[in-house]
């Protein structure tokens, strides 16, 4: 089939949809997610496609097209394949420069004039297997991708027939199936050639190579119409497809690597919010560490506890110009409470400045529906009253109305920060109640929590004594005749001696 595509009336893409890729990212979704792309993006075989003036992040990423050829509507699954009529390669450029104030949308960044490629042959549909097609892509002659849709998380069929869920897909509409690994940034001059074929059909039939030329644009975005193009780190990392792609240092060691959730486990968690804060704190001075508080916060919720892993978030001073290019859009504040994992810490460097805010109701919900711990910052939190109605544990310095950009621009995420006087680094653990919040070394955590909650029971038998009578000289901490006492009332234990 050599039909062209010139005007489908709907390109629905999938976010992620290879194994290879997740990996890549460090996520994998639960169901699949998608954006539209308008018709005027699509491009034939030999064309170029422009990389904007005052840009640098324009990525590549070969697809398998899908061609529907019979209208669907609530079809099921062992249905929904019989609706594709062709398949193709295509091309689902990207600038990545323009993801921030359009993320998960795409509209800006992957809406662009000859942004979706397609062709140049169309393969018939019936004619092979949905679960053993092939996408390859080379950038100037050099293979850049090479996976098969057995390596897909959703197959083909499957997103066929959950979009039929919600509305009709009718003949000619196109679904753009996701990339594997290997995208990466093309510049001006770069060739680009995407091919799909069925390797294992008779005959091998093959979509031919989709040919596209990167050619530099002179006519800069204006940026009193919209936001500008901005870019940081992450960006770059996510663009080339690695942080050793993109040129960047690797991240600083964690020593012990960063500790998720996954790393602290349900017992562990249950000791750490049996134990207080006040007897956890003495056991890290014990072992030498004495820089364990974050201080100067308190607990929007009284009563309320966090134990969790640290993800961190770093706010540098205002400055108009940084705040500019990294203070709108999906920056760093936003990533980090988008993404955020169950049982987390949000730990935020405010530099102890308390006179303006470092989150609000909004992004205090969005971090309790993500299933995050809790919040520290050593800043102010806008609209307190409502945060602490949503149930989000938050220390903080207090409530302030302002808004960002008074005092902060939002630049990085999951550094080594410093809050409240503390050094914080990814995957540290920390914990907070009435008595304030501390930070502990995850290789030390579990040996803290034991020897805190033995503490914890030699100190309530303390506490009996006194309460009996007894003065506290040579009771408080134990001498050894008391603790000839103790063990033979309580058995052998392992605290170490109250200290507090």
């Amino acid at each position: 089939m050599t039909d062209p595509i010139d005007r489908p009336g709907k390109i629905i893409a999938i976010h992620l949809s290879y194994a290879s890729r997740a990996d890549q990212r460090g996520r994998r979704p639960a169901a699949p997610s998608y954006f539209f792309k308008p018709a005027s993006s699509v491009a034939s075989s030999g064309g170029t496609v422009e990389r904007p003036a005052g840009t640098e992040l324009l990525a590549f990423e070969g697809e398998i097209a899908l061609i529907i050829g019979t209208a669907a509507r609530r079809v099921p699954l062992d249905e929904a394949w019989a609706h594709v009529g062709a398949v193709t390669a295509s091309n689902d450029l990207g600038l990545y420069d323009l993801r921030a104030n359009d993320k998960g949308s795409n509209v800006r960044s992957k809406g662009g004039d000859g942004y979706t490629p397609l062709g140049p042959h169309l393969i018939d549909a019936r004619q092979v297997d949905p679960t053993a097609l092939r996408v390859r892509t080379w950038v100037n002659g050099d293979l850049r991708q090479d996976d098969t849709t057995a390596g897909l998380i959703f197959p083909l069929a499957q997103l066929v027939a959950d979009l039929s869920q919600h509305f009709t897909l009718e003949p000619g509409d196109v679904i753009l199936t996701g990339t594997p690994a290997g995208s990466s940034v093309i510049v001006p001059g770069d060739v680009v050639e995407v091919e799909v074929d069925a390797p294992d059909a008779d005959g091998a039939p093959s979509s031919g190579r989709l040919v596209t030329t990167v050619t530099q644009g002179d006519i800069p975005f204006d940026g009193e119409l919209g936001s500008l193009p901005a870019v940081d780190d992450l960006q770059r990392t996510e663009a080339w497809g690695s942080r050793e792609a993109a040129g960047l240092p690797p991240l600083p060691s964690t020593g012990s690597g960063p500790q998720t959730d996954a790393g602290l486990s349900p017992e562990l968690r249950a000791k750490l919010l049996e134990a207080p804060t006040a007897g956890l704190s003495a056991q890290l001075r014990k072992r030498g560490h004495h820089a364990c508080f974050i201080d100067g916060v308190h607990a929007n919720i009284p009563g309320s506890k966090i134990v969790g892993t640290a993800k961190t978030l770093r706010f540098v001073p205002f400055r108009e110009d940084l705040f500019a290019s990294h203070g709108g859009g999906y920056n760093a504040q936003k990533r980090a409470f988008d993404a955020v994992d169950e049982g987390e810490v949000i730990v935020i460097e405010a530099r102890g400045d308390a006179t303006t805010g470092t989150l609000g109701d909004i992004l205090a919900l969005r971090a309790r529906t993500r299933g995050a711990a809790g919040v520290v910052t050593d800043g102010g939190i806008r609209d307190f009253d409502a945060v602490a109605e949503i149930g989000l544990p938050v220390f903080s310095k207090g409530a302030h109305p302002s808004v960002l950009g008074r005092k902060h621009v939002p630049w990085d995420v999951d550094i080594t920060i410093s809050c409240g006087g503390a050094t914080v680094q990814p995957g540290d653990i920390i914990v907070g109640d009435g008595d304030g919040v501390i930070v502990i070394p995850p290789s030390l955590a579990e040996q803290i929590a034991d020897d805190a909650l033995a503490q914890e029971i030699e100190d309530a038998w303390i506490a009996e004594q006194v309460a009996a009578g007894h003065p506290v000289d040579g009771l408080f901490p134990l001498n050894p005749e008391w603790r000839a006492r103790y063990i033979a009332a309580t058995g052998p234990s392992t605290g170490a001696g109250a200290g507090r």
